[in-house]
């Protein structure tokens, strides 16, 4: 991908190609373990990496799983589920994946707490290793409507000058997450 840099992810046990200007959100405020999360300098979009607990349930359902349970964690006044597709395996560089699925959907959330909501679209990539009962999501957050209430709302000019990553740039970026260390799994 042009301007981009290959990120080590805990501790380099998981690298994945990243925008270029990513902020590592850990070196500003503390980050769960089990997650990586960076945002765009200018815009309020971010993207995370998470390893979590395999979920038993049908791979088909499981991207959905997790974006519900991401929409209930964030107090999500709604949540819409728009499309949900299969990532073909030799599109994606995670080697011991069994499946991949891609969800998009949108989430209406306010920023710490605030009672400003913003409309959020929630693309996601599950990456299924049940062999070591995992799973690992790519999560971008991209806003769609920043109430002017909100702490994260930017006048629509400055927004449109400060170059937003873009799905497709998303989408890059899973089919460059691999595994190089899968002691990290416990």
């Amino acid at each position: 991908m042009s301007g981009s840099i290959d990120r080590q992810l805990f501790g380099g046990a998981l690298t994945v190609v990243l925008l270029n200007g990513a902020v590592d959100i850990s070196e500003l405020r503390e980050i769960p373990d089990n997650q990586e999360v960076f945002a765009h300098p200018s815009t309020d979009q971010s993207m995370i990496i998470e390893i979590l607990e395999y979920q038993q349930i049908e791979d088909k359902n499981a991207v959905s799983f997790h974006f519900h349970d991401i929409a209930e964690s964030n107090d999500s006044s709604c949540s819409e589920v728009q499309i949900t597709e299969e990532i073909p395996l030799q599109q994606i560089s995670v080697k011991d994946c069994c499946s991949a699925w891609l969800l998009s959907g949108k989430q209406c959330i306010a920023k710490f707490n605030e009672q400003a909501k913003n409309t959020v679209n929630v693309h996601m990539a599950l990456f299924r290793l049940p062999q070591f009962s995992t799973d690992i999501l790519m999560s971008f957050n991209d806003p769609e409507y920043i109430s002017a209430s909100s702490s994260s709302h930017i006048p629509a000019e400055e927004y449109n000058k400060s170059q937003p990553w873009t799905l497709q740039q998303f989408k890059q970026s899973i089919t460059t997450l691999k595994v190089l260390d899968t002691s990290i799994f416990g």
